[in-house]
């Protein structure tokens, strides 16, 4: 008597286990096909997303770029680069060439590289903390 009793808790037991498996399973299966049929799928952006789909993303965007890439253009890194980035922002991409304390040389180096700069609104993703200074880059 005590052996039946014993394999029937055992058999309710996994009766049980297998019952709740696969009604989980059941659901998840019935949830995800609903979800997938009932919306469309969306494409998740963020304000740094739709800059860099910009000129932001091919040129030097001054209000919003950090020092390290003024490092492509040469004459530009570290010392104008900094310049630029303490001064910011800026109205005009012409601007940049009004910085107290530019000698001719890094003018000129800023003048011919005007091509390669932009201009954005302020944005606070590329501008909070010290990530104009070191973005993490070593």
């Amino acid at each position: 008597m005590k052996r039946f009793a014993r394999l029937l808790v055992v058999f309710s037991l996994c009766l049980t286990c297998f019952v709740g498996v696969s009604q989980q399973a059941m659901a998840a299966s019935l949830n995800s096909s609903t979800i997938l049929a009932a919306a469309p799928e969306a494409v998740i952006t963020n304000s740094a997303d739709d800059k860099l789909s910009t000129d932001f993303g091919k040129k030097i965007d001054l209000n919003n770029t950090n020092v390290r890439s003024f490092r492509k253009f040469a004459g530009l890194y570290p010392t104008i680069a900094k310049k630029v980035v303490d001064n910011a922002p800026y109205k005009a991409i012409e601007d940049v060439l009004n910085i107290p304390g530019l000698s001719e040389k890094q003018k000129e180096t800023l003048t011919a590289n005007l091509n390669n700069f932009t201009l954005t609104a302020t944005d606070d993703i590329f501008n909070e903390g010290g990530d104009r200074y070191n973005n993490g880059y070593y």
